[in-house]
C-alpha cells in the first residue's frame, strides 16, 4: 500500500538520514514496516528565523495491513502515482527524420525523448557546441567584439544554459518529474526530484547540455552546430522541408523551439505566413544587493548559512501593477542578455556554489498588448529593441551595464558619473538614470512598487540596493498560434512551434516539458524514419 505523508517537518540542523523514523513516529508505525521511502518534495520554512524547518513530502510502501494514526500535524493519505504517457509508435511511417530548430530546454528534451524512442532527431543550433561557447563568452565578458551567432543567448543549450539554470515551475505531474529525471540522469544531483527550488548551476549545465548531446548521438541523433534555420518550404500545403544557412534539409515534421530571442526568426516566419501574435511579456530591472543582507534578513543566525548556503528570496508588491520578482540569483553575478549588435539587456546566473558576495534578481512588471503602441505581431519585439538600444547608448555604447542606486531611482536623480556604484557585472558598469531605459508605465510601477518592497523587509531591502537595466528577456513578447490538441499549426501540418520561444512556457522545466509533449505527439502517430 502506497501513502502519502505531507507536513512532516524537522529542524533543519537534522540529518536527513532519520527521516525514515520521524515518518514512522509521526504516523504512529515501526519504521521497519517502511518497505521503502521517497522525498517527493522538500522545502524551507523560514517564518519563524529561531527555528527554521524542513517541510517534507513523503511516498512510502507499506503492508496493506498497516493501520496508520491520525494526527493534528502530518497529513497521511493514500498515494496513488500517475503514470508517465509513453506511446508506442505510431503506425504511419515518418519519410524523413524529424528535425528540431534550437538546442535549448524545449529543443533538447524534445530530440531526447524522440531519440530515446529510435527517430535519430537532427538537432540544429545557430550557434557553437558548449566547447566553443564557453571561451566565446568569457572572451566577450573581458571586453570582446559581440558574436550574434554564439553568444549568451545562442549556442548548445540555448539561452537556458546561461541562465541560473533554476527548474522552478508551476506545474507538477509525471512529465515534469520525466524531466527533472533526465537533468538527474545527464548530471544532475538527484535531489532535484523533490527539491522545492531545485537549482542546476550555471557552471554545471554546460556539461549537461554535453552529456544530453552524447546521449542523443549515441542514439543515432545528430547535431547540426553554426546552421542557422532560415525558412519553411512547402508542397501542396504539406511540409517538405528547410532552408537553413548550410543548405537545405528535407523533412516533412519540424518543432521550432528557436527560444525567445531569435528575433530574424519571428520576422522570417511571420513572412512566410505563420501565424504569430503579440502577448503580454514581462521587463524591468535587475536589482542587486550584498549576499550578506539576504542570508541575515532570511536567517537571522549566522550558523544556518553553512547548513543551507546562500539564501534567495522572493516579493511581491500589489498594484495598480503588480511588481515581483524573477530568477533570483543568490550568490550570483549580473550577465548581458544580448543577440544583436548596438543594444543592451541584463540577465543573471549563479554558479551551484552560490559563492559571490552579490545576491541579484528581476524585478518585473507585466506588459500587455494594448500597450506596445502598435497592433503589429512583433510590436513586443520593438518595444524590447528601443529600451535595449537606448540603454546601449546610455552605457557609453561598449555593452556596459548601466547602473543605479535604487534612492537615486526612485528621485529620479541623475548620478554622477564619479560616483562608484558597485556591481557584479564583469564587462563594467556606468551610472545613468534608469528611469531612461524603461516605458513610462513600467517605471511607474517600479516606484509604487520597491517602497512596498522595502516596507516588507521592514527598510532593509532598499538602502544598500543597486538597480541595472533594463531586464527585457523573461518572457517572449510573441506567440506562434497552433492547435491544442496536435501542436500543430493547422495551415501548416508538421509544423510545431514550442518552449518559450513560441510564447508556450516561461522557464528551462516548463519549455522542457512543451518540447516533450510536442514530441509524444509525432510519436502517437507515426513510426520512426527507415532511412
Amino acid at each position: 500500500m502506497m501513502l502519502r505523508i505531507t507536513n512532516l517537518r524537522t529542524r533543519v540542523e537534522s540529518p536527513e538520514t532519520d527521516l525514515a523514523s520521524r515518518a514512522a513516529a509521526a504516523v504512529g508505525i515501526n519504521e521497519d514496516q517502511f518497505r521503502s521511502l521517497r522525498i517527493l518534495r522538500k522545502s524551507l520554512d523560514a517564518r519563524q528565523r529561531e527555528s527554521l524547518q524542513f517541510v517534507y513530502s513523503l511516498v512510502v510502501d507499506v503492508p496493506d495491513d498497516v493501520k496508520t494514526r491520525r494526527s493534528l500535524d502530518v497529513r497521511v493519505e493514500p498515494y496513488q502515482p500517475k503514470p508517465f504517457f509513453d506511446p508506442d509508435p505510431g503506425k504511419e511511417e515518418l519519410p524523413q527524420r524529424p528535425v528540431i530548430v534550437g538546442s535549448g530546454p524545449a529543443g533538447l528534451l524534445a530530440g531526447y525523448y524522440l531519440a530515446l524512442k529510435g527517430y535519430r532527431p537532427i538537432i540544429l543550433e545557430r550557434g557553437l557546441a558548449v566547447k566553443e561557447r564557453v571561451p566565446a563568452i568569457r572572451k566577450f565578458d573581458r571586453g570582446g567584439e559581440l558574436d550574434q551567432e554564439n553568444n549568451y543567448l545562442f549556442g548548445e543549450g540555448g539561452a537556458g544554459c546561461f541562465s541560473d539554470g533554476k527548474l522552478t515551475c508551476r506545474i507538477t505531474g509525471p512529465d515534469v518529474d520525466w524531466v527533472l529525471q533526465s537533468f538527474v540522469d545527464c548530471g544532475g544531483r538527484p535531489s532535484l526530484m523533490y527539491e522545492h527550488r531545485p537549482h542546476l548551476g550555471s557552471n554545471k549545465l554546460p556539461m549537461i547540455c554535453r552529456n544530453f548531446r552524447r546521449k542523443i548521438e549515441a542514439l543515432g541523433g545528430e547535431y547540426r552546430f553554426g546552421c542557422r534555420f532560415d525558412g519553411l518550404t512547402f508542397s501542396e500545403g504539406r511540409l517538405t522541408g528547410l532552408s537553413t544557412s548550410t543548405g537545405s534539409i528535407p523533412t516533412s515534421h519540424v518543432l521550432l523551439a528557436m527560444g525567445h530571442s531569435a528575433r530574424d526568426t519571428y520576422h522570417m516566419l511571420l513572412e512566410a505566413g505563420c501565424p504569430l501574435q503579440a502577448k503580454a511579456f514581462q521587463l524591468g530591472l535587475r536589482i542587486e544587493q550584498p549576499q550578506a543582507l539576504i542570508n541575515e534578513h532570511k536567517y537571522g543566525r549566522p550558523e544556518y548559512l553553512e547548513q543551507l548556503g546562500a539564501a534567495d528570496y522572493t516579493l511581491v508588491a500589489k498594484g495598480e501593477r503588480d511588481l515581483f520578482t524573477f530568477c533570483m540569483c543568490a550568490g550570483g553575478i549580473v550577465i548581458p542578455s544580448v543577440s544583436e549588435p548596438n543594444m543592451y539587456c541584463s540577465n543573471g546566473m549563479s554558479n551551484s556554489r552560490h559563492d559571490t558576495p552579490f545576491a541579484n534578481s528581476g524585478l518585473v512588471v507585466t506588459l500587455d498588448p494594448d500597450q506596445f503602441g502598435s497592433d503589429h505581431p512583433l510590436a513586443g519585439v520593438e518595444v524590447q529593441r528601443k529600451y535595449e538600444a537606448i540603454a546601449f547608448q546610455l552605457a557609453g555604447a561598449d555593452y556596459q551595464a548601466p547602473v543605479q542606486r535604487a534612492h537615486d531611482f526612485l528621485a529620479n536623480r541623475t548620478p554622477s558619473s564619479k560616483d562608484v556604484v558597485p556591481s557584479s557585472y564583469q564587462r563594467g558598469a556606468v551610472p545613468r538614470n534608469l528611469n531612461e531605459v524603461l516605458p513610462p508605465v513600467i517605471a511607474k510601477a517600479i516606484h509604487a512598487g520597491l517602497p512596498l518592497m522595502n516596507e516588507k523587509w521592514k527598510g532593509k531591502y532598499l538602502p544598500d540596493a543597486v538597480l541595472v537595466g533594463p531586464e527585457m528577456r523573461g518572457s517572449s513578447p510573441v506567440r506562434i498560434d497552433r492547435d491544442r490538441e496536435s501542436f500543430q499549426i493547422p495551415a501548416m501540418p508538421g509544423v510545431y512551434p514550442v518552449g518559450e520561444g513560441a510564447g508556450y512556457a516561461g522557464g528551462i522545466v516548463t519549455a522542457a516539458v512543451d518540447g516533450l509533449r510536442a514530441a509524444r505527439k509525432i510519436v502517437e502517430h507515426f513510426a520512426p524514419c527507415k532511412g
